[in-house]
């Protein structure tokens, strides 16, 4: 179900919050962490929407599945890997689904994931989320993050290939 709360959707720099909870179960191992949902995600109300994210073909790559084709599937591509998805920010100032816009930002509290799952390893998905969660979380949950190069298609300069092989290092702790 989409939103259409102002607080979801902005064509300026008002405050958004993000719209929708971690994904994760008892048995998660790697927590894979984002900035803030783009405008297609918060849309669709789920992680990666837009089309032209890789993040969907990469970790269907790196676990050896096929691309999931709808928000059922990718849940249980990401469950069943023993994964777990969230953001870096929960609310912040933001333009359309630019990460370098990003203003103002506060936290997601991760404790509800760390403290009710087995991650055992934090990555960020991109440098502006991997910023994001030296400069608000890190310290609170004394855990280091690995910074991943970003899924986006903001990141042009990384073909598939490329990150499906930097990607592959999450494997090494599931």
């Amino acid at each position: 179900m989409a939103h259409n709360n102002s607080k979801y959707f902005n064509t300026g720099t008002d405050r958004l919050t993000h719209p929708f909870g971690p994904l994760f179960d008892s048995e998660s191992r790697v927590l894979i962490l984002g900035s803030f949902p783009s405008v297609k995600s918060r849309e669709q109300n789920f992680f990666y929407g837009h089309p032209q994210n890789r993040f969907w073909k990469v970790i269907a790559s790196v676990m050896d599945r096929p691309v999931p084709k709808d928000i059922p599937e990718k849940r249980i591509l990401i469950l069943e890997n023993h994964l777990a998805l969230w953001d870096s920010i929960e609310s912040c100032e933001i333009v359309g689904s630019s990460d370098s816009s990003i203003r103002n930002a506060r936290a997601n509290d991760l404790r509800v994931i760390l403290e009710n799952s087995r991650v055992e390893q934090i990555f960020c998905n991109g440098r502006k989320s991997f910023e994001l969660y030296n400069k608000y979380i890190q310290s609170t949950v004394g855990r280091d993050a690995i910074c991943l190069p970003s899924t986006s298609p903001a990141n042009a300069q990384w073909s598939l290939e490329r990150l499906i092989g930097e990607w592959s290092v999450i494997k090494e702790y599931l």
